[in-house]
């Protein structure tokens, strides 16, 4: 078991097993059908996936329409915290991904036992997490939140309250700056986020005047600064589609442009570039650990049922508490 994973039985069936001549997609709506199966692709995924998918969308929506239909099987494409999730809300079905080794660097950044100690040192403090973080994280927190709800969540605490923001200090410093808060931040990032080149951005903008800017809050400040709309990937596609602007410069993974395109064929869509020298040649805006997933491992983690995620029954309950008092903090109030 790895973080939760259990991989596949030893001689279980492999890529190399795989024969050029099947046709993948039959052969994965077959194993769908035949082991009551729903696919969960983030909006991150290959446009490949995304196709073959019941549902795409942000990790906790989709965790969420899962635990909703009757499927035995969840097959979650994304990465390894977000099948987590998956797995604390509907615990009693079986969780797989096809890539055990899909993680994020958000959650490499916050391991748990150094998250305990932060909280010890800020004992006064209450732990607002970012969803992007592992189950065991999750347990030590006070509250899940994601990108589209931290803003309103902040807005609802006291503001004597004092609050820790992990593991995202780029979300973290810009709900700040959203609410006027101080909330005290855990120095983690996006490697896909934290890499946009503000050049090429300003190069873009010269070149498409007419274009809108959308950014996800994971981006830096100087980022951000350029962006005529922030907010989560949801939030980026409905604005991008339904926006007058005929070019939309994107500042997130640009897998999602995949989705922007199905609604929107008659605009265009600009990904950011990286860095110079940096993310193997400028291509930041493909996350590594998304890009694990594909449509071989994607047949094969049903055809074995593994990866497979896995957790004691007491560390997703203790999980499912903060991501359940985020939905209630979430909730209109009456």
């Amino acid at each position: 078991m790895i973080n939760s994973i259990v991989l596949p039985k030893l001689g279980a069936p492999t890529e190399v097993d795989i024969l050029p001549s099947l046709d993948l997609p039959a052969e994965i709506d077959r194993l769908r059908r035949e082991k009551n199966a729903v696919i969960l692709s983030h909006f991150y995924q290959d446009g490949r996936i995304q196709d073959l998918a019941d549902f795409v969308g942000d990790s906790l929506d989709l965790s969420r329409k899962a635990a909703e239909t009757e499927a035995d099987v969840i097959v979650f494409c994304g990465v390894r915290f977000m099948a987590e999730v998956a797995k604390i809300l509907s615990p009693t079905r079986t969780v797989v991904l096809p890539d055990a080794e899909a993680g994020c660097t958000l959650e490499e950044s916050c391991r748990p036992e150094d998250f305990r100690n932060f909280r010890e040192l800020h004992a006064d403090h209450m732990a607002l997490t970012y969803i992007n973080c592992s189950a065991e994280v999750k347990a030590l927190s006070d509250v899940i939140v994601t990108s589209s709800n931290a803003e309103s969540i902040v807005r609802r605490l006291p503001e004597s309250r004092r609050i820790l923001f992990a593991p995202d200090r780029h979300l973290g410093s810009y709900i700040n700056r959203q609410t006027g808060r101080d909330m005290t931040l855990w120095p983690g990032s996006c490697v896909v986020h934290e890499q946009f080149s503000e050049s090429a951005l300003v190069q873009l903008k010269w070149d498409h005047p007419q274009a809108l800017v959308v950014a996800h809050p994971e981006c830096p400040e100087h980022i951000l600064a350029h962006a005529d709309h922030v907010g989560s990937t949801r939030s980026l596609l409905d604005f991008a589609t339904k926006a007058s602007a005929n070019e939309i410069i994107v500042a997130t993974e640009s897998n999602l442009i995949h989705q922007m395109m199905r609604v929107s064929p008659q605009k265009r869509f600009i990904p950011v570039p990286g860095a110079a020298g940096g993310c193997n040649g400028g291509l930041c805006s493909l996350c590594p650990f998304m890009a694990l997933n594909t449509l071989e491992k994607l047949y094969l983690c049903l055809v074995n049922e593994a990866p497979r995620v896995e957790m004691p029954e007491s560390l997703m309950w203790a999980a499912r508490k903060p991501l359940e008092r985020m939905l209630e903090m979430s909730s209109p109030t009456t």
